[in-house]
């Protein structure tokens, strides 16, 4: 299989981490510690892209990412 390279977005609250692939709308999943997480994020990425590509699709380009804060006054 190719390798790909896809930005994700790891969070963490009270209840354990979520982690999300931006780039493959739909793409995510939850763990109880970080490893788990990042284990449970390359399998469901892994799976989406096995579903594109036996749909005959391709796989998206990504371009560059920027991350960011933003402060709201409420």
């Amino acid at each position: 299989m190719k390798p790909y390279h896809f930005p994700i977005i790891i969070e963490h609250d009270s209840d354990g981490y979520f982690a999300s692939c931006p780039a493959l709308q739909g793409c995510y999943t939850q763990g109880a510690t970080y490893e788990e997480v990042m284990t449970n994020i390359a399998d469901a990425i892994h799976l989406y892209i096995e579903d594109i590509l036996a749909e005959g699709g391709s796989v998206p380009e990504i371009g560059a990412v920027s991350l960011t804060t933003l402060e709201i006054a409420a």
